[in-house]
């Protein structure tokens, strides 16, 4: 059976060289290892994800030549999973998982939990115990116990990974009633068959709490995962939203080739040594030649 992967964008913003570095590994990957791609609309963030980006999302891979496999499998959304997410929830508890409600803040954390891997606050477990009863403004928490979950990375190997110690209780829907990330993604990737993950290093220290909450829920065997470096300026910078990197459609707007802006994007990763026009058939050969590919 083909492996399947994912290209998972939120639309919070206009994708930029960095989405298109990702477009690169992930694509060229799923080509090298006969993987098919399914498009997951990432929109669990409803105070900031617009319908214009989502509609930019699927202009820009079309201009770069990226087709998701939609013959397979429907394009998903996460706004429209609730009903899933309320099963996995409904399933922890029935699996005798502790799932409680959490009204502390992030100013809450910021002043009264320590700082772990890369500033993330250790939950401290204080609203464990106190049995809060429904009501706004309450988050939800899996309560878990320490211990180490070892992965091996497909480009950066052996890792091992205690979830309690870098984020303590995982937090499955904040206080605006919104499922999390981690939460949504675990869910989504298994019901959907998801046995490759290509995503950027800055994810990598979610890996182990989403294996994790992925085996609570059932599943017996994690997917496979290769973590690519992020885009960077020339100045070493990493390309983002909030740096207001140069969007994708305004470099298509400006008459930059694809293969140009792909070029751009390989350089960014340290994929080419200098800016030169990639060509979408020769991505895969491209990733080939990088270590751990295989």
């Amino acid at each position: 059976m083909k492996p399947t992967t994912r290209y998972a964008p939120s639309p919070t913003g206009w994708l930029h060289l960095g989405h298109a570095a990702h477009m690169i590994y992930l694509w060229g990957l799923a080509e090298l290892l006969g993987a098919r791609v399914l498009l997951r609309i990432e929109d669990h963030d409803r105070q900031r994800c617009r319908a214009e980006y989502e509609a930019a999302i699927l202009e820009d891979l079309d201009w770069l030549g990226f087709e998701p496999d939609h013959d397979l499998d429907p394009l998903c959304r996460q706004s429209d999973s609730e009903a899933a997410y309320r099963q996995a929830l409904d399933k922890l508890r029935r699996g005798g998982h502790s799932v409680y409600r959490c009204v502390c803040t992030r100013k809450d954390l910021a002043a009264r939990c320590a700082a772990g891997e890369a500033g993330e606050r250790i939950y401290d477990g204080r609203c464990r115990a106190a049995n809060r009863p429904p009501g706004a403004s309450r988050g939800l928490r899996l309560e878990w116990a320490g211990g180490e979950e070892a992965f091996d990375d497909g480009f950066l190997g052996a890792q091992r990974q205690d979830p309690a110690r870098q984020c303590g209780d995982l937090l499955l829907k904040d206080r605006r009633g919104q499922w999390t990330y981690q939460f949504a993604v675990a869910v989504d990737d298994m019901r959907r068959g998801i046995d490759l993950i290509v995503r950027g290093e800055d994810l990598l220290a979610s890996t182990g709490r989403q294996i994790r909450l992925a085996r609570l829920l059932g599943r017996a065997q994690p997917a496979r995962f290769y973590h690519h470096p992020l885009a960077v300026d020339a100045a070493g910078v990493k390309l983002s939203k909030r740096q207001r990197s140069p969007a994708l459609r305004e470099m298509r707007a400006a008459g930059v080739r694809p293969a140009e802006v792909l070029g751009r994007a390989a350089r960014s990763v340290g994929l080419t040594a200098v800016p030169q026009p990639l060509e979408r058939r020769a991505i895969a050969d491209l990733i080939a030649a990088r270590p751990g590919a295989g």
